[in-house]
């Protein structure tokens, strides 16, 4: 694609701002942990809720979307839109939980609720199971969609791409920590709008196109539209639609999407100025998350199947890209191949920030998990605030590196999207309960975390080539039933056959919190004395699905307007209203 001065001149000064961002903030970053990684606890809703947006808008998510849309329609978006239930319960139950905790990562959360060597062992195995192996995987998609841009759009092999691409998210990164994470998120956010709505719009003027109505007109295109899927075909709504919104919302464990909240969702949760500020942040993050991006990335993933209808379409465009490479999530970049001058310089500025905020976010919350939750708890409890900020920094590059290498054996974001959600299966309802229900202990969380381990590795890896269990082709949803089944009995069990933890545990993590107390009441008989939080749970359980009503009527009222449907817009509209007036309200009261 023909990438002139001006376009260059656009991506040079983006990065040179990024990199002043880190300078500007890398002094008083350095002077200790606690600033490098949780920005003194002092951030306010509005950038800690811009930079959870910018963090979950990666390069990798349109691609991912496209990818979706491709193969099974609009509705096959049900596979992330159904995490915002999750999303929205972290919003109105956990987030003020969270900040009450004031742990400095979630990992130290395990020492706080359990005890002795299982708590210990969970805090250092999870740190590096977290922070280097799931952490490092997360990266490598990113990179992947990086590499994919990079080749179709200015030619570069998959090496030069990834050196690009992470030089300077590294500096920035290692440099102002938390700070010059969120700072950064929040310039490169608004650069990232702009690119995937201005890219969609134009692309709709394209030749090929036409316009939006002879876009949804289109034969390619015209039975990709529905909101849901094809509810005559069970191999079709089951895994698309009734396991997303049934199953896996609360029962997967998803970076970012969390049952419960966790990873960068409770870092900035952990670093806001107090729960206020929390709740609203995560309460901003989905709502924009869920209601503001997807259309642009959908509307350019539709036109994606007049323009290049076949994976074979793309390989004849793009002969340089290694075959490996090829998928249906590279239409995305295969399409803004046709933007122009100017443009073009603005949607690599913006796809460029998308990589970048997403790396840096995990770089620093995965150094945090190896600082903090390994080094200092287990190799060097006395080590100094200046070396810990050394190791972050270390860790931070390391890191990078692990994931670039790994980037160059992937081939798919969607195969990395469905492996994480497998290995996670059945672990969800327990960071749900944890807070909750004083019987769950440290020994429940390690052999969910060792049950859903094994579980992924057989129907992944040993099942497909012994055939134990037969799963036909069109009902591969069935593993993930089967391991949510399978972990859950496993974990109860072991709940049920070990001993809970000490009173003193419990009720200190109690006093600490001020969880309801439903869940405890058992404790809590024993000590008349102790006062019983009432709490607010069913309300906020209500508000909960307030909420997302809310957020998916406004998903939705989005797209009827564009599918030119006034009466299902206003409909919607008037729900999404509704919902934010009943929230509103209720704001106050609940905070």
């Amino acid at each position: 694609m023909n990438v002139t001065a001006i376009d260059w001149a656009i991506i040079g000064a983006f990065f040179v701002i990024s990199l002043l961002i880190g300078l500007f903030t890398s002094k008083k970053a350095g002077s200790s942990a606690k600033e490098f990684f949780l920005s003194g606890r002092n951030m306010p809703w509005w950038l800690l809720g811009v930079s959870m947006v910018a963090t979950t808008f990666s390069a990798d998510t349109p691609n991912l979307v496209t990818d979706i849309v491709r193969k099974n329609g609009v509705a096959g978006n049900w596979a992330w839109w159904a995490f915002l239930l999750t999303g929205m319960l972290t919003v109105f139950v956990y987030a003020k939980l969270w900040r009450r905790s004031e742990v400095t990562t979630d990992l130290e959360f395990y020492e706080l609720r359990y005890s002795g060597k299982g708590a210990a062992f969970l805090r250092a195995f999870r740190a590096l199971y977290l922070g280097v192996f799931f952490n490092v995987v997360i990266m490598a998609t990113v990179s992947l969609a990086a590499i994919k841009i990079g080749g179709v759009m200015l030619g570069l092999s998959p090496i030069q791409t990834l050196l690009m691409a992470s030089v300077v998210t590294v500096i920035y990164s290692s440099l102002g920590g938390l700070k010059g994470v969120l700072l950064t998120d929040f310039f490169q956010f608004f650069i990232a709008m702009i690119g995937s709505f201005g890219a969609a719009y134009f692309i709709l003027d394209l030749p090929e196109i036409g316009s939006l109505n002879n876009l949804l007109a289109h034969e390619n295109v015209a039975n990709k539209l529905d909101f849901v899927p094809d509810f005559t075909d069970p191999n079709v709504y089951i895994p698309l639609f009734i396991l997303p919104i049934a199953i896996q919302w609360w029962a997967t464990w998803y970076p970012g999407a969390e049952p419960g909240g966790g990873g960068y969702i409770a870092q900035r949760m952990l670093s806001a100025k107090d729960e206020k500020n929390a709740v609203g942040a995560t309460l901003f993050f989905n709502i924009a998350h869920y209601a503001m991006r997807p259309w642009p990335w959908i509307l350019i993933a539709l036109s994606s199947l007049v323009i290049f209808p076949n994976i074979s379409d793309m390989q004849a465009a793009f002969p340089n890209i290694p075959a490996d490479k090829l998928g249906d999530d590279l239409a995305y970049s295969a399409m803004l191949t046709y933007l122009p001058t100017g443009l073009i310089g603005i949607v690599l500025a913006s796809l460029i920030a998308a990589v970048m905020s997403t790396l840096s976010t995990h770089l620093n919350w995965g150094s945090s998990y190896i600082v903090n939750d390994f080094y200092l708890r287990f190799v060097k409890p006395e080590a100094s605030d200046k070396e810990l900020v050394a190791v972050g920094r270390i860790s931070t590059v390391g890191l990078m590196v692990l994931s670039a290498f790994l980037a160059l054996a992937l081939s798919s974001a969607l195969d990395a999207f469905n492996i994480l959600l497998q290995i996670g299966a059945g672990t969800g309802l327990i960071f749900i309960l944890r807070w909750f229900w004083w019987r769950i202990n440290a020994f429940t969380e390690i052999s969910a975390m060792a049950i859903s381990f094994v579980v992924a590795i057989f129907f992944e890896v040993i099942n497909p080539k012994v055939n134990w269990i037969l799963i036909p082709e069109n009902q591969a949803y069935l593993k993930l039933i089967y391991s949510v089944t399978i972990t859950t009995i496993g974990w109860l069990l072991v709940t049920f056959l070990t001993q809970p933890e000490k009173d003193e545990v419990l009720l200190s993590f109690y006093r600490k919190v001020h969880p309801a107390a439903f869940g405890w009441k058992k404790v809590l008989d024993r000590y008349p004395a102790e006062k019983q939080t009432v709490g607010q749970l069913p309300k906020e359980i209500g508000l909960m699905l307030v909420g997302s009503i809310m957020v998916y009527a406004a998903l939705f009222a989005t797209g009827f307007w564009i599918y030119g449907n006034a009466t299902g817009g206003s409909i919607a509209s008037i729900v999404a209203i509704i919902g934010g007036v009943i929230i509103y309200k209720s704001w106050k009261k609940l905070n």
